[in-house]
């Protein structure tokens, strides 16, 4: 008969043979404490590839952290060390974040919020669905105002004249623009407002007809208003949205947004003005005022384009009206349904459109009130 102390006893015995049997045995190693081998040429190269993003912000930084020297033993390959004292901004910018047009567009979502999706008071559970289900395959970061800055330090490390003119921003608002310019330079991909809808993927974006190895940046429409008080109501005749954005690593359009703000950041810091930009001075400070300007000086840029034979400077006549997609240089500019369908004016058609890729809930509500302020419904 089993007794209550031969019960006991046994349990005692069973619990020292399992000690000892894992005693003697070798632990696994974790996966922090693998040593990887004394790499031959180009082998730590490819690891470094091999190597997959989290699929969390913060697990997204750890990533950066392990791919740029987490392995002491075995430290990344890196460029040869440059002395960037006597670079401008934009130069450093070009070397440490270089722009290759052939290569793909990386597979990574882009959007900024307070909270995660995983925290019980984020209210966008509907549309951040939306670029996943659109993209699988895709990483997909929703990056809150902490992880923002952590990751930025890790990306802009060298260059800390962008990191304290992120820190100086005034406004949330100024900070949330930024980033998205930021994070495009850095890591490419695609950037979109938190509370946009994704009707088709972004593999639809681009013209068939355009090889993918030929272009670097995706841009749309935000605005074209036909009207003789359009300064009334909008900064630019053709307004470029940048609440939805595809790019390339490295692109000169985001390497000139980035260097524009930073400069202007800084000088004004110095100046003790900072204080002063309020909200009606985004638009043209971080907005889209800025982001339309630099698309077109990019246009008109000899660096990139062949203006000496060219038909004239590119401005918005080349855009107003325009129903589908057009090209210029490497960049793909959509007409205006394509990210504001069903806006009701300024020749948007409806989400049901072949060129209706994104909606975006916040101009919805916008434009209907300036259609009922300016009676056009």
């Amino acid at each position: 008969m089993l007794t209550f102390r031969r019960a006991l006893v046994a349990a005692v015995f069973l619990i020292v043979i399992l000690f000892l049997t894992t005693r003697s045995s070798s632990p696994a190693a974790s996966a922090a404490a693998v040593e990887y081998p004394k790499a031959q040429p180009g082998a730590e190269a490819a690891r470094q590839e091999s190597q997959t993003t989290a699929s969390s912000g913060q697990k997204a930084i750890d990533n950066q952290v392990v791919q740029n020297g987490g392995n002491q033993d075995s430290p990344p390959k890196q460029k040869p060390m440059k002395d960037m004292s006597k670079m401008t901004l934009y130069e450093k910018l070009a070397y440490q974040f270089p722009y290759d047009v052939e290569t793909k567009f990386p597979a990574y979502i882009w959007q900024t919020w307070k909270w995660t999706p995983a925290h019980g008071e984020f209210t966008f559970r509907e549309q951040e669905a939306t670029w996943t289900e659109q993209h699988p395959g895709f990483i997909h970061e929703v990056i809150t105002d902490q992880v923002a800055v952590h990751l930025l330090r890790l990306l802009y490390g060298s260059v800390p004249e962008v990191l304290e003119a992120y820190e100086a921003l005034p406004l949330p608002v100024l900070k949330a623009d930024f980033f998205r310019y930021l994070i495009l330079l850095a890591r490419g991909g695609i950037y979109s407002d938190i509370d946009t809808y994704a009707i088709r993927s972004a593999l639809e974006w681009v013209p068939e007809s355009v090889p993918r190895d030929q272009i670097g940046l995706v841009i749309g429409i935000e605005a074209d208003p036909d009207r003789p008080d359009w300064k009334e109501w909008y900064s630019r005749r053709i307004q470029f949205c940048q609440w939805t954005i595809q790019s390339k690593p490295g692109h000169p359009v985001l390497r000139e947004v980035v260097s524009r703000i930073t400069d202007q950041v800084l000088k004004r810091k110095r100046a003790g003005s900072l204080k002063d930009v309020v909200d009606k001075d985004v638009i043209e400070f971080t907005g889209p005022a800025l982001w339309t300007d630099i698309i077109f000086e990019y246009f008109n840029d000899d660096r990139y384009f062949d203006m000496a034979n060219s038909a004239g400077l590119i401005d918005w006549k080349n855009f107003t009206g325009m129903e589908t997609a057009r090209r210029v240089g490497d960049v793909i500019v959509l007409p205006i349904t394509s990210f504001s369908p069903g806006v009701q004016q300024m020749g948007a058609k409806d989400y049901d459109d072949p060129m209706a890729f994104v909606k975006h809930d916040f101009e919805g509500m916008l434009f209907g009130n300036l259609e009922k302020c300016l009676g056009w419904s």
